[in-house]
């Protein structure tokens, strides 16, 4: 079995965990929530030695979707996913920079295409399923590759929180059906990567997390 690696490259103000996802044998990925500092990526793509495949997006937020369109027309890959609930604030990233006092280097997104529960993606030999789960914005998706027992989060859920719901389109309460109907039946041991911050384990959310006990 090919090893599935992972490199984080903090980017923008918020320091949003963008992430290079990649086959370290095959050295083929994708970048993973690219909200912008563009250069930055490419540089550790180029650093890894990776041939990027596609561009997968989280949701639709700036923070993670910002240099999609920048870094799409610097390596001429896909844009994938969020679901296509999330259009509306793809559509208005550039209005979401203004409200943040972000200077310019924002474009709206157009994704090449919308995932839904169940679709499957691919890098190399690691399969990763998409799961629908709304709540922090109505189109978030989360990555799972079950054989690495290893979750892509996104801002669902942080070590010893949970993504906010104060934003347009948010719903607490639907955020937290989606992390215990979707998310935390995945299993104890899988490991996770989130949006911002550092990873955990979701048996260690399940038994500490204070938004989930």
């Amino acid at each position: 079995m090919s090893r599935l690696s992972l490199e984080i490259v903090p980017v923008t103000p918020f320091r949003q965990n963008c992430c290079i996802l990649f086959d370290a044998d095959e050295k083929r990925g994708v970048v993973v929530d690219p909200g912008g500092d563009v250069p930055h990526i490419l540089e550790a793509v180029d650093r890894l030695g990776v041939t990027l495949e596609a561009i997968w997006l989280t949701h639709g937020h700036i923070d993670h979707a910002g240099g999609a369109m920048d870094l799409k027309d610097a390596t001429g890959v896909e844009i994938v996913g969020p679901h296509r609930a999330d259009q509306p604030l793809l559509s208005r990233l550039e209005d979401q920079a203004r409200m943040f006092g972000l200077a310019g280097g924002v474009r709206n997104a157009v994704p090449d295409r919308w995932l839904e529960e169940g679709d499957a993606l691919t890098i190399g030999t690691h399969r990763f399923e998409v799961l629908h789960t709304p709540g922090h914005s109505p189109g978030h998706v989360v990555f799972f590759e079950r054989t690495a027992r290893f979750l892509h989060a996104g801002d669902v859920l942080f070590a010893g929180s949970i993504g906010r719901t104060d934003l347009p389109g948010g719903d607490h309460e639907t955020l937290l059906r989606s992390i215990r109907e979707k998310v935390l039946p995945l299993g104890d041991d899988v490991g996770f990567l989130c949006g911002h911050g550092p990873g955990s384990r979701l048996g260690d959310e399940r038994r500490s997390n204070p938004f989930l006990i």
